[in-house]
């Protein structure tokens, strides 16, 4: 397939895709699929192994949030089923990482609900994350705690943490259709924050929501702009008590291109697989392993994840290795941007070449930030690549792989991981 050898080789000199071979391997059909994920995992391998990171979330303040955006069971007026508290206190907090960590996690990601942390939020957050530390040699910890004001992710960043999360989630064209109560561009404003605080920034998307390829290749090839160190790849999970609770239109073979073009374009990050993938991936998911490098172990903020022992056979099962606490995440040309490296060189980016590398590739337009399937076009039987799939009609509700979390954090139950 021209495509796909066109696609590897940009992939191993970190060279931009164009956006008609991005929408292309969204576009092949499922005869092609083995092919695209060989051609994905040859990009991933290079630069990333056979290692897969395991990230553990930590829910530190779940419901109650004063924003709308559609896809969160989280947000205002959600008649979602969840669990509601306020913030767990630093050792609470603590304590349910201790139980990621224990289960083979090298990052914390802490996240609360919310617009965003009032300054005594950010002294809260920094004392768990200070606890954390002390308690955990070696840790990373990401903190994702909405939009920051000025100065906020400074007072993170000194109280010892890796890496911000704050995800674009869709394309700017379709924003204002998922979320009215902020914009996204104050997504880009809060992004741009965080790389400037010297916080390694993990920003990604949400696939599922009803949009186009366009809108995929859209947020992808801005993601790529932004040049996160990590995207996580959500998946929509459509619970009931929700705007897009009806929205079922992802297949295990949709969310494996996506993730395709997502290291294509993106080939020297960490593409993380994150919420949604029990639930589209299915038992598909350890072919996913051959496209992203990270995943998260256990539960997810408000639902159930698959249990961790099950992620570990998983891994070692697909003939991957969980990733040490004393091994670098990042390629070396990347090492010292974040990730829970605080030393040496700052690199180049996603698909962004180090001064000695690289000649004749694009460069990067200055840009900032802020969870289908067609037949024929774009295949290799001789047809040219042209536009993307149509939106596909809705799989079948599997209503019954979305589980609310009931245990862990917020509960007296042992959590999973």
């Amino acid at each position: 397939m021209d495509l796909l050898n066109t696609l590897v080789d940009k992939g191993l000199r970190r060279e931009t895709p164009t956006r008609e071979e991005a929408l292309a391997v969204l576009a092949t059909s499922d005869d092609d699929l083995l092919d695209v994920v060989a051609a994905a995992g040859k990009v991933r391998r290079h630069w990333f192994g056979r290692r897969v990171k395991l990230n553990y979330l930590v829910n530190l303040k779940s419901g109650l949030c004063p924003e709308d955006c559609s896809y969160c069971s989280q947000r205002l007026g959600s008649k979602a089923g969840i669990l509601k508290y306020t913030w767990l206190k630093p050792g609470e907090a603590s304590e349910a990482a201790a139980a990621g960590l224990a289960g083979g996690a090298k990052r914390v990601c802490l996240v609360a609900s919310g617009r965003g942390p009032t300054d005594r939020d950010v002294d809260r957050v920094s004392e768990t994350i200070r606890t954390i530390k002390e308690q955990n040699e070696g840790v990373e910890v990401c903190a994702c705690l909405g939009l920051l004001s000025d100065g906020q992710a400074e007072r993170l960043r000194e109280a010892g943490a890796d890496a911000y999360n704050h995800n674009l989630n869709t394309s700017e064209g379709t924003y204002a259709d998922i979320t009215t109560t902020h914009t996204y561009a104050d997504r880009v404003e809060t992004v741009q924050k965080a790389h400037a605080a010297g916080l390694s920034a993990c920003s990604g998307l949400i696939a599922g929501m009803g949009e186009s390829d366009e809108d995929l290749v859209d947020v992808v090839f801005s993601l790529r702009e932004l040049d996160p160190d990590s995207v996580p790849v959500n998946f929509l999970i459509p619970f009931e008590g929700t705007p897009l609770a009806k929205e079922w239109h992802l297949t295990p073979q949709r969310c494996l291109r996506i993730l395709a073009m997502v290291r294509f374009v993106c080939p020297d990050v960490e593409v993380r697989i994150a919420g949604g993938r029990e639930v589209h991936l299915r038992t598909m998911q350890p072919l996913a392993l051959h496209l992203a490098n990270s995943v998260f172990l256990g539960d997810y903020l408000t639902s159930e994840g698959q249990a961790g022992k099950a992620d570990l056979e998983m891994i070692a099962d697909a003939g991957f290795e969980v990733e040490g606490a004393d091994q670098v995440t990042l390629p070396e040309h990347r090492v010292g941007r974040g990730c829970g490296s605080h030393e040496g060189a700052a690199g180049g980016g996603c698909g962004s070449p180090s001064s000695a590398e690289g000649a004749g590739r694009e460069s990067h337009a200055d840009a900032g930030c802020g969870s289908r399937e067609g037949g024929g076009c774009g295949s290799h039987e001789g047809a040219g690549v042209c536009g993307s799939a149509p939106v596909p009609q809705a799989t079948e509700a599997r209503t019954d792989l979305v589980a609310v979390r009931r245990r862990g954090a917020g509960t007296d139950l042992a959590p999973n991981a």
